[in-house]
């Protein structure tokens, strides 16, 4: 039986000495590094000559461009507004990512990303131009100055839209105005340029729809006696919270009003409305819109009595109301109450990336829809350091995608 186990030991080595990576051509070589997970694309470069070719050459990238999807890194922007590391979803870890060159300069401030999709990062700079960047290959673009950023014509909402994540062709919105004059522009990644400003036209969409408020602001006293206003203040890093989806073919820009409702622009019929209140307008939340799978959802974060709530809703059209997709756990949610956190969220696919924050407390938790799963992540830690988060977007990590 010794004998027979040694000989079996001796055969298994030799098949395994008997093959090798390099006895691979380089067009099939090409192709099973395509399939390594995304964060080996980091390393390729340092485990010999050949693959320090492979991971530069236009065939590989070809390659990877035929791998359908990849599991998504969430950028994580901090207090000091670095965003030098990523979640990622697929191995449930942390990693460092160096920034774009271009973006490294820091004498006059710290670039802001302010929108994701695909594989690339929208970023504003301090001058307020926006540069689009594949973080992976730290790749950049700087795109047209636009004049239209006034106190009197603020922007509201800043959205990537992305073909197939192997493309390397985006739109860039800006939806921007007084509530009472929206209007919008795109740039085409494709043209290289923004299109002539279009107006939006107000409507009251099925009947069910309130009245745009805009820039009132309310005022009202807690249940602890602060004055509230309703006008929201977000962080810098989600000033422009908003999302893309495309709905039976039409584009439709998402973001929340700073009264705190749901606006929709819908970019084909030149037209913007706003959705009916998730709570009485005198109420304390903290609201966000992610995209999911396709649709716009609100994650909602409310105190009631002595605890605190989270549910996702979805906006039904059937019957023109907000239908409850999931709760966080009781026990997980109560770790919010009364601290006046600052909520921001990232959706990717069937996950949602929720970041809390406020002075002294930070957490990230990821829910997972398909399983109904709520995740809080690890802390991340730097020199010793735990990272507070203030926020996070979500991109496809790939090498072949050129902004």
């Amino acid at each position: 039986m010794l004998h027979l186990a040694a000989g079996k030991r001796r055969k298994r080595k030799e098949i395994e000495r008997a093959f090798s990576f390099n006895d691979l051509n380089q067009d099939l070589l090409e192709r099973v590094l395509s399939w390594l997970p995304a964060s080996s694309f980091l390393r390729l470069r340092t485990v010999c000559k050949r693959w320090n070719s492979i991971a530069k050459s236009r065939a590989f990238q070809v390659a990877c461009a035929h791998i359908p999807s990849r599991s998504p890194w969430f950028l994580m922007v901090d207090q000091e507004l670095e965003q030098s590391i990523v979640y990622d979803a697929s191995e449930g870890n942390w990693r460092a990512l160096r920034p774009p060159i271009q973006l490294r300069d820091t004498r006059k401030g710290k670039p802001i990303p302010v929108a994701a999709a695909g594989a690339t990062v929208c970023y504003q700079t301090v001058d307020g131009d926006l540069e689009v960047c594949n973080p992976v290959t730290g790749s950049c673009r700087k795109l047209p100055h636009l004049q239209q950023v006034t106190k009197a014509c603020p922007v509201h909402a800043i959205a990537m839209h992305s073909a197939p994540s192997s493309s390397s062709s985006y739109k860039v919105v800006l939806v921007s105005g007084e509530f009472s004059s929206l209007a919008f522009r795109v740039f085409d990644s494709m043209k290289g340029l923004w299109d002539d400003e279009v107006k939006l036209a107000h409507e009251t969409k099925d009947s069910v729809m309130s009245c745009m408020v805009g820039g009132e602001v309310f005022y009202f006293l807690s249940k602890t006696g602060d004055v509230v206003a309703t006008e929201m203040q977000r962080s810098l890093s989600k000033q422009y919270s908003s999302v893309l989806t495309v709905e039976n073919g039409e584009e439709i820009v998402y973001f929340i009003s700073h009264s705190g409702t749901v606006v929709a622009c819908n970019l084909a019929q030149k037209a913007c409305y706003e959705y009916p209140r998730l709570l009485p307008i005198h109420s304390e939340y903290s609201i966000d819109v992610v995209e999911c799978n396709g649709e716009m959802l609100v994650v909602l974060l409310s105190e009631f009595l002595d605890t605190a709530s989270l549910r996702v809703w979805r906006f039904s059209k059937e019957d023109a109301s907000w239908r409850q997709v999931a709760t966080m756990p009781p026990a997980m949610a109560h770790e919010f109450y009364g601290k006046k956190l600052d909520m921001n969220c990232c959706g990717h696919g069937s996950m949602i990336l929720m970041c809390f924050h406020c002075n002294g407390f930070s957490s990230c938790v990821m829910f997972r829809m398909e399983t109904n799963e709520w995740i809080e992540l690890p802390e991340c830690f730097v020199y010793g350091c735990a990272k507070e988060f203030m926020s996070a977007f979500s991109f496809e990590p790939r090498l072949e995608v050129v902004v």
